[in-house]
């Protein structure tokens, strides 16, 4: 990708983050980028197909950590370091992590294009296959990894989501550090007896250690 395609993605990222849909516009977009209405439109075809763009990027950043986790040795590190993987891309992409969840009709589209369903569905595809792994291999209990994959998805997704919405007070550090605690609780009554044995250890080792208390910001409720 070229720095100015990178510019312009970054820039429509933030615009729509910040003024949704309704007061996202190419005009607008072209102010803050630095360039003329026109000089867009010899790039994307429209706002929606920009904003797809930005989505399709989004997932192949998401796509170029979690694949990262590949390299490791053993279902078990290859599962921890997805999950690891996942966290890093929030917390050093947070625009790309707040809008590549965004739904098809936020964008006025009446369905996912293909293109973009077709990464979408990779990544879940991923997620499942770690998880489908560590059940094959004992580290997991067997279980519907399809399942098995959503609600682990779904756990790591709101931690993160709270976190980067300000709801949670704590420092990045101290967000890490709940970010694997939270997943040894919820692994622990998914795992085999030889690895709940390790993260038993794991938690009782971050009690004694007397962890950084985290809380909800005040008047709101996560």
């Amino acid at each position: 990708m070229t720095d100015q395609r990178e510019h312009i993605l970054g820039c429509a990222c933030d615009l729509y983050l910040e003024a949704g849909m309704e007061g996202f516009s190419m005009r607008k977009l072209a102010q803050q980028v630095g360039v003329t209405a026109p000089a867009l439109y010899r790039h994307f075809e429209n706002r929606e197909d920009l904003l797809l763009q930005v989505v399709g990027e989004a997932h192949n950043v998401l796509g170029s950590y979690l694949y990262r986790a590949l390299s490791a040795s053993t279902p078990r590190e290859r599962f921890s370091a997805a999950g690891e993987a996942y966290m890093e891309f929030a917390l050093e992409h947070p625009r790309y992590f707040q809008i590549m969840h965004a739904f098809a009709e936020h964008l006025g589209l009446s369905e996912v294009p293909v293109e973009v369903e077709e990464r979408m569905g990779g990544v879940k595809r991923f997620w499942d296959d770690r998880v489908r792994e560590c059940m094959e291999s004992g580290v997991l209990r067997r279980d519907d990894p399809d399942r098995v994959g959503l609600t682990l998805w779904a756990h790591a997704y709101g931690l993160l989501s709270l976190y980067l919405r300000g709801l949670l007070d704590a420092p990045e550090s101290a967000f890490r550090e709940l970010y694997g605690d939270s997943f040894a609780r919820i692994l622990r009554g998914l795992a085999t007896t030889e690895y709940g044995a390790d993260l038993d250890q794991h938690l009782t080792h971050s009690r004694e250690s007397g962890p950084t208390r985290i809380s909800p910001v005040d008047g709101t409720t996560p």
